[in-house]
């Protein structure tokens, strides 16, 4: 390992991995997606596959302006919202005159610090010293929601200290949309967004963003060329318009939510208020072990030593059938 150079950030998701590994089938609770996937048909033209992806991907931007009511000069695409951070980050923190600091509350999600770590910045402790504030909404892992006028305010801090708020929102169409600030235009604001999570697609590999016109171009000119593949783009296109049928989504991932609490508690498990289609729970111990049993019986869980929380684990909501499944794993674990 280079001596001073980050480590890359832990990661939930791994059934895949797990999968390969065993040859057995996996429940993948460590990757939070969405349970009830709104169902509708997408096509791509083999055609389209002969040529590069239009680069500047102005269909692409078209149909996400019109769906946010954005101008395409205020969007960015990614091969994935991660791209679109790392993008950021190099537009950010490439001006000699922008101080390479920036702030993030914790626990949240690690790739806001390695991604401006990889941009030569360094973490503070005083927002007000920041020229990035790192925002997660709702937060990844504690599933906590910041109402829309909550964001304003820490927007307007962040404008009096001459920082830029960075607001990721890849979780927020399985919460509460209303409480997006996508719609609202200010220098000092950039909105990252995915549709990993709402339609349960992570190989598809999809982020955007929102921000300021001449951030947007430095940030389109810090990503890798041809980033969103012919796939990703048509899919896009097409799941975009589908986001006023996440509504059953929601409301499907709350009613589930409060079963998984109500039988976590059950077993003596501290769980956090979570607005998010995800559960943080504390469960009294060292998680590690626990994580390991649970795998070996096929379910796989967020260990969340990596942010921080040693005896702390997070779970997606899935469906009833597999939340029983989940819950009955938990018992034969912890007795």
């Amino acid at each position: 390992m280079v001596v001073g150079f980050p480590k890359r950030v832990v990661h939930g998701g791994l059934g895949k991995q797990q999968l390969e590994k065993t040859h057995k089938s996996v429940l993948d609770f460590s990757a939070s997606v969405n349970p009830c996937v709104p169902q509708f048909a997408w096509h791509l033209d083999p055609e389209c596959l002969k040529y590069y992806p239009d680069d500047s991907y102005s269909a692409l931007k078209d149909q996400i302006g019109k769906v946010f009511h954005r101008n395409p000069e205020e969007i960015c695409v990614g091969n994935g919202s991660i791209e679109v951070l790392r993008a950021f980050c190099a537009a950010r923190y490439r001006d000699p005159a922008i101080p390479r600091t920036f702030f993030t509350e914790s626990p949240t999600f690690g790739e806001y610090e390695l991604s401006a770590a990889l941009a030569g910045a360094s973490r503070v402790t005083d927002p007000r010293s920041a020229s990035v504030q790192f925002l997660c909404n709702p937060n990844n892992p504690t599933g906590q929601l910041l109402s829309k006028d909550e964001v304003r305010v820490k927007l307007s801090a962040a404008k009096d200290s001459g920082s830029i708020l960075f607001c990721d929102e890849a979780f927020i169409e399985l919460s509460d949309p209303l409480q997006s600030v996508a719609d609202i235009r200010d220098p000092a604001l950039f909105v990252l967004r995915s549709i990993t999570k709402c339609f349960a697609v992570p190989g598809i590999r999809f982020g955007y963003g929102f921000g300021d016109q001449d951030l947007v171009l430095k940030i389109e000119t810090a990503r890798s060329p041809w980033c969103v593949n012919a796939y990703a783009e048509a899919y896009a296109m097409e799941a975009l318009l589908h986001l006023d049928e996440l509504a059953a989504s929601r409301a499907a991932i709350e009613n589930e939510r409060e079963f998984l609490v109500a039988e976590l508690e059950a077993l003596g498990m501290k769980c956090t208020p979570s607005r998010a289609n995800y559960i943080l729970f504390d469960c009294g111990r060292n998680a590690s072990p626990l994580c390991e049993a649970l795998a070996g019986r096929g379910v796989l869980v967020r260990d969340c030593t990596s942010f921080g929380l040693p005896t702390c684990i997070r779970v997606a909501v899935m469906s009833r059938e597999e939340n029983r499944a989940l819950v009955e794993a938990f018992a034969a674990c912890v007795h």
